[in-house]
């Protein structure tokens, strides 16, 4: 009989519990920064100056609303989308989460809209 002592791999020591509970903290973190990074739309530098000579002003509530439902529309295959919400129309590509231009809402009535294969509207 062999009576020395053999040392066991560190993970054999470590309880089942703990790997699988590390596990699922590192995937939480990962989603959450996926997420996010997902999420934020850019804005152009033109869609920057329309906005700002047209004096239209999109609260980050509505922007977060904005980003969300973009992020929807791309899982649904919509690559160019027009955006209505009660201030503006924005043209987003969805494809690369970027607001191309931007329009007060009342003159958006007098304008067609053409490149987009998709449309979202926010209340």
């Amino acid at each position: 009989m062999d009576y020395r002592i053999n040392q066991l791999p560190p993970h054999v020591m470590i309880p089942k519990r703990t790997l699988e509970h590390k596990v699922a903290q590192q995937d939480k973190s990962f989603e959450k920064i996926l997420k996010d990074t997902q999420q934020s739309l850019t804005i152009s530098k033109h869609a920057e100056a329309r906005l700002s000579e047209r004096n239209i002003k999109i609260t980050d509530m509505k922007w977060q609303q904005i980003a969300e439902q973009v992020s929807l529309a791309k899982g649904k295959g919509v690559t160019d989308s027009l955006v209505l919400t009660d201030e503006a129309a924005l043209v987003v590509s969805a494809k690369n989460q970027t607001v191309i231009t931007a329009m007060d809402r009342k003159e958006a009535t007098e304008r067609i809209f053409t490149n987009i294969n998709g449309t979202i509207l926010i209340d």
